[in-house]
């Protein structure tokens, strides 16, 4: 079904005009809320754990942005205790860990004080790593991965054990896997990863671009924390683009199906902080072209729009400085 004519008159009329844009936390998990270890309950090691959970914090609300030589970022973690809403002390097999909340306007504000503007809180990464066996590692047995992932600020989640993605579908960017994908996970983020003989290959889904690479470890928790950093690296690359100045210039998207598309796409574009103003300027069948300002470069802004599971990366549409597919 095309877009109805009212909608396009609309469209074309220019009434889809966007004010100033706040970020949004994502669905999954707070971007807030940290778990790390400790060796007991004294106060130093607390102290300890409070600045590194908020290290954690800071970067995932700076989208994964790097703020350790950012003036006042190492007296900011010497006082992390006055940012804390809440910690509660868990016990698990592996010993004893703090749950850290911190006050999500604080936090932002702080952020700001770091001279830093954000690039919005990223998606989760899907987790899909098979064994030497084919079989999916749980949540535990990915445990090295995760950690060296949330070290550096990039949350990660686990397929459901009863029915998980089709891997062979996702590492073909199969649009309805990538969108059932983002239905129940909300991300386009995957990592798929295959373990065998001390190496691992691995396969990283950014808005349906791949990305390939072989790591190697001594031990498989050695083999796991590497991948982790390297994801981290590569999404880091891809998605933690931040402006010196306003860009300006035409989005492509397609595969709008219907009103509540074109709804749900200026709804995400609400929830990317980079977004300035758009303006619709044309509609031709299941698309439309889009005057965009934003605080990135437009292809920066379509890597980050991407990552979120609604929209693919599309090929290159004449007048437009990017293009786009919308997901169903």
């Amino acid at each position: 079904m095309h877009l109805s004519r009212l909608l396009i008159v609309a469209l074309l009329l220019g009434f889809a005009v966007l004010p100033p844009l706040h970020a949004q936390a994502p669905s999954q998990g707070s971007p807030y809320s940290v778990i790390v270890p400790v060796p007991d309950v004294s106060g130093s090691q607390r102290d300890l754990a409070f600045a590194t959970a908020l290290g954690q914090v800071l970067t995932r609300v700076a989208g994964g942005q790097d703020l350790r030589s950012n003036a006042g970022y190492d007296d900011a973690l010497k006082n992390a205790g006055s940012l804390v809403q809440k910690f509660q002390y868990q016990r698990a097999a592996t010993g004893l860990s703090l749950q850290v909340n911190f006050e999500p306007g604080a936090v932002r504000h702080l952020v700001s004080k770091l001279g830093v503007a954000s690039a919005g809180v990223k998606p989760p990464v899907l987790l899909l790593v098979q064994g030497e066996d084919g079989k999916l590692f749980d949540h535990a047995a990915l445990t090295s991965l995760a950690t060296a992932a949330a070290a550096r600020g990039t949350n990660v989640t686990y397929p459901d054990a009863t029915n998980p993605p089709d891997a062979t579908k996702v590492a073909s960017a199969d649009p309805a896997a990538l969108a059932a994908i983002q239905q129940q996970y909300h991300t386009g983020l995957v990592l798929l990863g295959h373990l065998q003989n001390g190496k691992a290959s691995w396969t990283l889904i950014s808005g349906g671009q791949s990305q390939h690479w072989i790591g190697t470890g001594t031990t498989e928790d050695a083999l796991l924390g590497d991948a982790g950093n390297s994801m981290v690296d590569r999404i880091g690359k891809q998605l933690n683009v931040i402006g010196s100045s306003i860009s300006d210039g035409k989005l492509w998207i397609s595969g709008l199906q219907s009103a509540m598309d074109y709804a749900n796409l200026l709804s995400t574009l609400r929830a990317d902080p980079s977004v300035r103003q758009v303006m619709t300027i044309g509609a031709q069948n299941d698309s439309v072209l889009l005057s965009v300002k934003a605080s990135m470069p437009l292809s920066g802004l379509a890597a980050n729009l991407a990552a979120g599971g609604h929209l693919l990366q599309g090929e290159a549409h004449q007048g437009a400085d990017v293009s786009l597919r919308w997901l169903h």
